[in-house]
């Protein structure tokens, strides 16, 4: 009987924290899609195509008050422009990676299976990158869809005391903690933070603040360490 890669056993055993976070965000997504009307088949699928759960919740709520088409889509790629910062940084250490597998990985790209990756491809240069990138990607893929489809069908069910609004910024934070190792990152995280709340509460549309807070932090981060931040 063929057995798993270690790598990709290490790849889920590193993502297991995170789906403790992941099954909440999900079911909240699920019946978030349920209470906008769409049916659950139609949830189920939203899910497996779009496969991204900030720019989901944001393409339900536009399409449950009617916004055009063009608005839903638009945001989707706003929101999800920080992939091709993902994208722009694993590339190399997907490049030996056949086309079918690069694709595989494109679609399964997130930011909990890129933070994760990238911290394990440059702790083990020796690790076999596509398996342990599978084992994360894959098992967050799989907790997100079971979680989705569980929300939608439970609909509105689901206590709000459970608080299951609260999922998202908790597994971000547990992703961003640990990144936060010298001045120019810590400055980056807050300048990003604080910016992000500012721009949402002056209300600029388009869920613009992810794409606003990403810009202004790194040029903070990169204004602190090039004045020696590390020092």
């Amino acid at each position: 009987m063929p057995t798993l890669p270690s790598d990709f056993l290490d790849g889920v055993r590193d993502a297991a924290p995170l789906h403790l976070g992941i099954v909440p965000f999900g079911l909240v997504a699920g019946v978030a899609a349920v209470e906008q009307g769409l049916s659950v088949f139609h949830a189920i699928g939203f899910s497996t195509v779009v496969f991204a759960g900030a720019s989901q919740l944001a393409m339900i709520e536009l399409l449950g008050s009617d916004a055009p088409l063009a608005i839903v889509v638009g945001t989707a790629v706003v929101v999800n422009l920080r992939m091709l910062m993902y994208s722009a940084s694993i590339a190399p250490y997907f490049r030996d990676f056949a086309a079918r597998s690069k694709t595989v990985a494109s679609y399964l790209l997130t930011d909990q299976a890129y933070a994760l990756s990238l911290a394990r491809y440059n702790r083990d240069s020796g690790t076999d990158r596509f398996a342990y990138y599978i084992g994360v990607a894959a098992s967050l893929w799989v907790v997100w869809q079971v979680a989705t489809i569980v929300g939608a069908l439970l609909g509105a069910e689901l206590p709000p005391e459970w608080g299951l609004e609260f999922a998202a910024p908790l597994v971000f934070l547990a992703l961003l903690v640990p990144a936060l190792k010298d001045r120019a990152s810590a400055t980056s995280g807050i300048v990003g933070g604080v910016v992000a709340v500012a721009v949402v509460v002056a209300g600029v549309p388009f869920h613009l603040d992810i794409i606003v807070a990403a810009v202004v932090g790194v040029l903070a981060g990169l204004s602190v360490d090039s004045f020696g931040g590390d020092a």
